[in-house]
């Protein structure tokens, strides 16, 4: 091929030079750009104006970027921050079928490089701080005059990237301490692992080690894979270097391009694609190799994949390819086909694949076809068999699917890369064709996304490949004239460009354009966000070759999207699509006026639809458009709408439902405090609603709502707006948090909160819509309580801000719900505690109502609202109970004291009698709300009824057949007995109608001890862990009242008891109880002002649970507790209980619980072998758990699991030296009687491993045992017949010397070869064969009537 000339049409794709005399240069490393970029600008090749990718996610991830790169072809490329966000509907777009948080789209695969010759526009003299990705503190810019609003955050974000500049300072801390890789450290070991390639593929497990290691170092690269550059071509190389050897096995060829693949996958086939050799020695190989595969093979499509890419590489050699065929015939004498042919027929063979290799056929056929020569041969028949094969295909059928995906992959890729003359012949043809398929009714998003594709192609084919000059441009191409002109030189500019478009010649538009339009605008509408997405980059594109007036009718039919009539997804695509043209250029600045409008709706877009609501996907696109106008116009432009703007992002930062739109509003606000400089008090703002902080909901409406209403250009928008659109939501959550924010907020605004918001709300009060009913009922009261409480800081009347007309509204409310019965049915859920909310916070504002008949009717809803809990859903009980005895305390302490701080006899009397005759209710509920309204009583009402309400309580509090399941109501009356305790206070020698006394101390003591033994169990579970913990928790406030007053009044024995239980409980099973019991047993131990008396062993306590580790002992973790808990057996008093704790754990199901229970038993086991006193003690202490607890099943059968597991790990092997020993007598005895009778299978089954066990005591005991051991193996179950059978062969293996040796062999032979599970009367006989070898009397038959 020597002395072949190159073509004048080819230009070497190769980055490495050598080809052409100059490459271009390479990119610089990259630097984070965190908020402000600048602006882009119109430019780039066929594919339209601006071919940037921009993303409208919810900003919550940072860019990464190239550094500045000058000399690079083509538009500046700018990315939205939010690209590639998963959080966000509209973020998830660019991300959307290809590579972790990067598409395969048409500009995905580029790198984004800001050149000098992108816009920067008027810069901000300092930049906003903190950063929204970080939350990190941004230095300010000190130097005079105006500034890029880039250069300040180039290493602001995350340190990734050139240190400060020369002369910038940095604040302490601005730079977060998240790590970012800075460079390829495993290129080493990559380079060995793909030199080993050759001695691992012939072993499976070898070689998916290789590639699993491969794949775990590549995928660290996903977001930063930029730093492979340097590293591509030798990895390529060496992997090619081995399917190019014609000596390496297929197997070791595949493993080669599998390794090249996952190279791809991390950097983009976009890039690594001009790293390919492309020599012309090439060709044949790789077309050889190509034909060797078989495309329908499932393991090898990296191999197909790859060779394609490669082949779409080479055939761009600048040679006709009529050169390589040569003498067509073979020695054979048959036609060899041409290698146009050839290469045509592979690409054809792998468009209708399923797999990834139909991706790589259409990239070939986009290089391939418009190579010259085959662009004159083969273009025309290639599209009449792509269309033909559209046309025949059907999108319903999976197989049509495959082939129609790939079809318009080959087309969408063609029309890129060609020439536009060269496809405008073929343009309305395939248009035609695509509107017959009917695309858009799909049901296939990849289908319908690459039609919208193929649509934008061919409108931009049909449009001439220029820039609009009518599009708005801020500032100049240049970045030194940005940072150093004058504002009359840009003017200068931007007339000079006016002047320009008025000059442009004028060109008839075909009437396809409209058809391709209209598609696009379709596709705004679909249900798909990419494709909504690839719509309104096309609307963008194609708007930008429009004349004016034209672009404005397409405006003008894209605000039609937003209509009320339309769905949420024509608002989302619109959103879009506004963004995509504002950052073109193509939104000149008269239309902002109507689509402020617009954009302003969209950020509060929330439609219900059933239990929940869309619209978080438009809200976030709107953000979207603010962060694209910001950088989009100068600040002139703008400064007609920057109240609205600004006040409409803050509301959206703050008050939005969702974390991805407040923090996709937070970083649109700083964009356009960064850009614009117009914001009123943006600095200030983004210090506190930085995105770390926006996070966090409850932050946001209570403490950052009130900073920023401090600012009176946003106080009267965020109430209207916490009025309009947020007491009505959906959500009761925010109903709740809006009206808590308008509390906060109203010291901000007191007059207009009481003479415009009030009056409004109040007939919203009593509206028809019970949602924002509720809203208002709650807000009226959050609002009231608010201004009286700043009356009362005023030194003013509490009724101060308030008219008569108001003060009536608020009194109407109630008995405005009650004449139209809407407590009933499931509003009442809602009415009951909002309207109790309100009688609460009246009451606390101390509004003049003393004397109102008023007062009588809300008495009467709190008692009904006690009174029919049962009949409210379980969701609401306890939210309904809580606001009516919350109520219930404020009315009394507000109305029902007199000036003599006295209640009324007859009033108190009706009370106290009324709630504590409903105690004894047969509902569970009904005891539940009366009792926690007792304990809500103030001391005035419990004066002189203490002794009647306490006895009441006490009732409620024992377990009888009839209400053995009433735990709630248990549980309420012990914390009720606490409360009322705390509230009449503590008099030794007081009256026992009054005070905490005395005679009545012991009796309060016994109640709640009471609840401690409190075991209940249900189809619910352990409820009685409810009362355990109520129990505990009261025991505690008491004793720490007696403590701080009258410590005298705590006797030992009571001491003794409540640290006992307490121990107890610390040892149990379940993780929460065990946490409460041992942060309650620390408080009391460690309590100081003053110590509680007589805890026994203080000293002891106090060195196995410092005072330093109180805060940070955790309680919950197995492995901390039980070696603690277990410290304590040692000492006599807790020894018991702490045993019968730790019984139900080491005997328990739990696994973390069971092993580090069972291991701290068996280390203190251990410790004590040496101390016959101290285990003796210890085993009469199990042997009385034991006894105390017979056919208690809770704590016997774990209790069984646990001697099992102490005698098998022969924690008692000193007593097996003295024949009949007392203990295992008395063990075998208690363990006889346990399972007398028992049906319990688990039971039977930890007691056969006790008997068990207890055969390696000497004396009297082996024969009872091997009886009782044959006694079940004749038992009528038969899983304990084989269980016991296989429980006594490993015994007699274990302990061989309780057998004779000269019958143990035919012992075990039977033992091992009886079907234990047969009839019982086979069973019998083998087991009384057992008996005659061991000379163990044989069971005898017991019939029923002798029985």
């Amino acid at each position: 091929m020597v002395g072949v000339s190159l073509s004048p049409w080819w230009v070497c794709p190769c980055p490495r030079g050598g080809c052409v005399p100059a490459a271009p240069p390479p990119l610089a490393p990259r630097i984070r750009l965190p908020c402000s970029l600048p602006a882009p600008v119109g430019g780039g090749s066929s594919g339209g104006a601006g071919r940037a990718r921009s993303g409208p996610g919810c900003f919550s991830r940072p860019l990464i970027v190239p550094a500045i790169a000058p000399g690079r072809a083509g538009g500046p490329g700018i990315a939205h921050p939010s690209r590639g966000c998963a959080r966000s509907p509209a973020g998830r777009t660019a991300g959307e079928g290809g590579r972790t948080g990067r598409g395969r789209g048409r500009d995905r695969g580029r790198d984004r490089v800001v050149r000098p010759g992108g816009e920067c526009g008027a810069a901000a003299p300092t930049c906003p701080a903190p950063c929204h990705r970080t939350g990190t503190r941004l230095p300010r810019v000190t130097a005079p005059g105006p500034a890029c609003p880039v250069s300040p955050h180039r290493d602001g974000m995350d340190g990734a990237g050139p240190g400060p500049e020369e002369g910038e300072e940095r604040e302490p801390g601005a730079v977060s301490e998240r790590s970012f890789l800075e460079s390829f450290t495993e290129s080493r070991e990559v380079a060995e692992l793909i030199a080993n390639l050759r001695g691992v593929f012939g072993e499976l497990v070898t070689r998916e080690m290789a590639v699993e290691r491969f794949v775990g170092i590549m995928d660290k690269y996903q977001e930063q894979p930029h730093l492979l550059d340097h590293h591509l071509e030798g990895m390529m190389n060496s992997l090619l270097d081995i399917a190019r050897d014609k000596g390496s096995p297929p197997p070791l060829v595949h493993l080669a391009f599998k390794f090249l693949y996952i190279i791809t996958k991390v950097r983009g086939y976009k890039r690594f694609l001009p790293l390919f050799p492309h020599e012309v020695r090439d060709l044949q190989p790789v077309l050889d190799m190509l034909a060797e595969q078989n495309p329908r093979d499932s393991e090898t499509w990296e191999t197909r994949y790859m060779l394609l890419l490669w082949l779409s590489m080479i055939c761009l050699i600048p040679f006709d390819l009529a050169r390589f065929d040569g003498n067509l015939v073979s020695e054979g004498g048959k036609a060899r086909q041409p290698t146009m042919d050839r290469i045509l027929e592979i690409a054809k063979c792998y468009l209708v694949v399923s797999d990834k290799a139909r991706d790589a056929a259409a990239v070939l056929v986009s290089k391939f076809i418009v190579r010259p020569d085959v662009r004159q041969s083969r273009m025309a028949e290639f599209l009449d068999w792509v269309l033909s094969m559209l046309s025949k295909s059907s999108s319903q059928t999976m197989e049509g699917t495959v082939i129609v995906n790939g079809m318009l992959q080959a087309l969408a890729q063609l029309f890129k890369h060609g020439k536009r003359e060269d496809c405008l012949p073929y343009a309305v043809t395939v248009l035609e064709c695509l509107d017959k398929c009917k695309l858009s009714e799909s049901n296939q998003m990849v289908l319908r996304k690459l039609g919208m594709k193929l649509v934008q192609r061919l409108g931009l084919t049909f449009v001439k490949p220029k820039v609009a000059k009518w599009r708005y441009q801020r500032g100049c191409r240049s970045l030194a004239a940005n940072l150093q002109a004058q504002g009359a030189v840009v003017q200068n500019q931007k007339r000079e460009a006016a002047a320009e478009a008025d000059d442009d010649e004028e060109y008839d538009i075909p009437a396809e354009i409209e058809n391709v339009v209209e598609q696009l605008l379709v596709g705004l509408k679909d249900k798909d966000t990419i494709v909504r997405w690839s719509a309104a980059k096309g609307i963008g594109r194609i708007t930008g070759r429009l004349p004016k007036e034209l672009a404005d009718d397409v405006i003008g039919s894209l605000l039609d999207c937003f209509s009320f009539q339309e769905t949420d997804n024509a608002w989302h695509g619109g959103c879009l699509a506004l963004a995509e043209l504002g950052r073109r250029g193509l939104l000149l600045p008269s239309r902002i006026s109507d689509v402020v409008p617009v954009m302003l709706k969209a950020l509060t877009y929330d439609e219900k639809r059933g239990a929940c609501s869309v619209g978080s996907n438009v809200r976030d696109a709107a953000c979207y458009v603010c962060w694209a106008f910001a950088r989009a116009y100068e600040p002139a432009e703008l400064i007609p709408f920057i109240s609205h703007i600004s006040s409409a992002l803050v509301i959206a930062a703050v008050f939005d439902r969702d974390v991805n739109c407040r923090r996709a509003a937070s970083a649109a606000f700083q964009e356009n405090v960064g850009r614009q400089g117009t914001f009123p008090h943006g600095i200030d703002i983004l210090t506190a609603a930085d995105y770390f902080a926006v996070g966090n909901r409850v932050n946001c409406y209570l403490t950052i709502s009130v900073y920023i209403a401090g600012f009176p250009e946003y106080t009267q928008p965020m109430i209207d707006h916490l009025v309009n659109m947020k007491i009505n939501h959906w959500d009761s959550v925010i109903r709740e948090l809006s009206t808590k924010a308008l509390h906060n907020i109203t010291p901000r605004a007191p007059e207009y909160m009481a003479n415009v918001v009030l009056p409004r709300l109040l007939p919203l009060s009593v509206g028809s819509d019970l949602h924002t009913r509720h809203g208002a009922i709650l807000a009226c009261a959050e609002i009231t309580h608010a201004l009286c409480k700043l009356a009362q800081e005023n030194n003013r009347s509490v009724t101060y801000y308030f008219s008569e007309k108001s003060l009536e509204g608020l009194k109407q409310i109630h008995q405005e719900l009650c004449s139209r019965q809407l407590y009933r049915g499931l509003g009442g859920e809602l009415m009951r505690p909002a309207v109790c909310t309100l009688i609460e916070k009246l009451s606390l504002s101390k509004m003049p109502f003393r004397g109102d008949p008023i007062i009588g009717g809300w008495q009467w809803l709190i008692n009904d609202s006690l009174r029919h809990l049962t009949l409210v859903s379980s969701g609401a009980r306890q939210h309904i109970k809580e606001s009516a005895v919350s109520a219930l305390a404020a009315l009394c302490n507000e109305f029902y004291i007199n000036e003599e701080g006295e209640a009324d006899p007859a009033l108190q009397d009706e009370l106290v009698t009324q709630y504590v005759s409903e105690l004894q209710n047969t509902e569970e509920m009904i005891r539940c709300g009366f009792s926690r309204a007792l304990g809500a009583l103030p001391r005035f009402l419990l004066k002189g009824r203490l002794q009647q309400v306490l006895e009441g309580l006490k009732k409620v509090t024992l377990i009888s057949p009839e209400d053995v399941s009433f735990a709630e109501s248990r549980r309420d009356a012990l914390i009720a007995i606490a409360k009322v305790c705390q509230t009449v206070g503590v008099k030794g020698e007081g009256s026992r109608e009054e005070f905490v006394c005395r005679d009545n101390v012991d009796e309060i003591y016994a109640t709640l001890l009471n609840g401690v033994t409190d075991y209940t169990t249900d189809s619910r579970g352990d409820v009685g862990g409810w009362v355990r913990e109520a129990a505990m928790t009261s025991l505690m406030e008491v004793t720490l009242l007696l403590v701080q007053n009258e410590a005298e009044l705590i006797n030992a024995s009571i001491c003794r008891q409540i640290m006992c239980w307490l121990a107890q409980q610390s040892a149990e099973k379940i993780d929460k109880f065990r946490a409460h019991a041992g942060s309650v047993f620390l408080t009391l131990l460690h309590f100081d002002r003053p110590p509680v008396p007589h805890i026994p062993h203080r000293q002891e306590l106090e060195r196995i649970f410092p005072r330093s580790e109180k805060e940070t002992l955790n309680w919950n973790a197995a492995s901390e507790a039980f070696p603690r808990i277990t410290q304590l057996l040692a000492l006599p008093t807790y020894q018991y209980f702490v045993l019968l704790g730790l019984s139900v754990s080491v005997g328990g199901l739990t696994e973390t619980t069971l092993r580090y229970s069972a291991q701290s038993l068996f280390d203190y086991m251990k410790k004590i072998q040496g101390d016959p006193s101290a285990l003796e003690s210890f085993c009469e202490t199990l042997l009385k758990v034991f006894e105390d607890n017979l056919r208690n099943d809770r704590v016997s059968v774990p209790l069984l699991t646990m001697l099992d597991q102490l005698l098998a790990n022969g924690c008692f092997d000193t007593f097996t030296e003295q024949e009949n020993h007392p203990f295992p007598v008395k063990l075998f005895t208690l363990c006889k009687e346990e399972i007398k009778r028992s049906k319990d299978i688990r039971k039977l089954r930890s007691s056969i491993g006790v008997f068990c066990g207890l055969i390696q005591f000497q004396g009297d005991m082996r024969e009872k045992v091997f009886f009782q051991l044959f006694l079940l193996l004749c038992h009528p179950f038969p899983i304990i017949r084989k269980t016991t059978a296989s429980q006594v062969y490993e015994m007699l293996i274990t302990y061989g010397d309780v057998v004779d040796p000269a019958i143990m062999d035919e012992v075990m032979a039977i033992l091992s070869d009886t079907n234990w599970e047969a009839e019982l009367p086979v069973v019998r006989e083998r087991r009384n064969c057992l008996c005659d070898l061991l000379k163990v009397p044989k069971p005898q038959l017991v019939s029923k009537s002798s029985a």
